[in-house]
């Protein structure tokens, strides 16, 4: 029941990092991580039965122990796009030796895993989401714009991070511009700056005095994170508006269980109600006073939908 490791050439002078845990026999499951860029968390292992499951854990691209890391500013991140995760996903499952394997996410995560599912619908056996996004602009506006309406001090500060943009503006390419600033001092104040942000987005949800979500981490992963983000969310993950809700027809016969927050502000309730009467397979499961990052109730049920699908072999 130990668990292996390794580094995967993934191409473009990457290597992608990745974890196997649990039974060699069971279930083969993949954890997709959210961010971008956050690196994978092994408390996602919680939630499964390891005497039932195999489960893979693996850093996206730039982040996490794979190499190149976002934090250089020499790497290079035109090389790092969704259409390059979802080739790393596939890559790595035939690596493994893996038919097909149940995916499990969230937040960006949720994203990652639908464009995968979509392009690779019979390599997937069911789908577990906490917490729905699929990354429409519409979405990311409203988490770097509209949601600033319940935090307007803390937007304007957001803003401000990034002189010269109109209140109107494209402020995530401005701070993705920021963070490939020759000046380091440039981009550290950007990456303070937008990790202030979101944290303040998540603040419902926090403790009092407790690590912050994004400013809490190592500051080597936060500029990663950073990075990460302002790349992707200012290119719009490289993903047609509202794409993966208009092919989630590829998903037809794959279970799914989506478990969402009544209460996401980062990620309002709507998309994940949009992709459940898209995808006739998939349950949603709306969870009272659950905001973005979940509570009890979200984590029994995802660990309840994992039991139930453990069954399915």
């Amino acid at each position: 029941m130990g668990g292996t490791s390794g580094m995967l050439d993934v191409g473009d002078g990457n290597h992608m990092y990745w974890e196997v845990h649990g039974n060699p026999a069971g279930k083969p499951a993949a954890v997709v991580h959210g961010g971008p860029g956050s690196g994978h968390n092994p408390a996602g292992l919680r939630r499964f039965d390891l005497d039932r499951y195999r489960v893979v854990l693996f850093d996206q691209r730039g982040s996490g122990r794979s190499t190149p890391h976002a934090s250089d500013p020499a790497t290079d991140m035109r090389h790092n796009t969704t259409p390059h995760l979802i080739a790393d996903m596939e890559r790595l499952r035939a690596h493994l030796g893996i038919d097909r394997w149940l995916l499990y996410g969230g937040s960006w995560g949720s994203t990652l895993l639908l464009a995968y599912a979509e392009e690779h619908p019979e390599r997937v056996s069911e789908i577990v989401i906490a917490s729905v996004t699929t990354t429409r602009r519409s979405e990311i506006d409203w988490l770097y714009r509209g949601v600033g309406r319940f935090y307007p001090e803390a937007w304007d500060r957001f803003l401000a991070g990034a002189p010269g943009t109109p209140r109107d503006g494209d402020v995530v390419g401005a701070y993705a511009r920021l963070l490939e600033d020759p000046d380091e001092a440039v981009r550290a104040r950007a990456v303070a700056d937008w990790c202030a942000w979101e944290d303040a987005v998540l603040s419902g949800e926090t403790a009092a005095g407790g690590p912050a979500p994004f400013g809490g981490r190592p500051p080597a992963d936060r500029v990663a994170l950073v990075r990460i983000c302002t790349h992707y969310f200012s290119h719009g993950a490289w993903l047609e508006e509202g794409a993966l809700l208009r092919d989630a027809h590829r998903l037809a016969g794959i279970p799914g269980v989506l478990v969402h927050g009544r209460f996401d502000m980062g990620g309002p309730l709507g998309t994940a109600w949009e992709l459940a009467k898209a995808w006739p397979d998939a349950r949603l499961l709306v969870t009272e006073g659950a905001g973005h990052l979940g509570n009890e109730e979200s984590r029994a049920y995802v660990s309840a939908a994992l039991a139930e699908f453990a069954e399915r072999g």
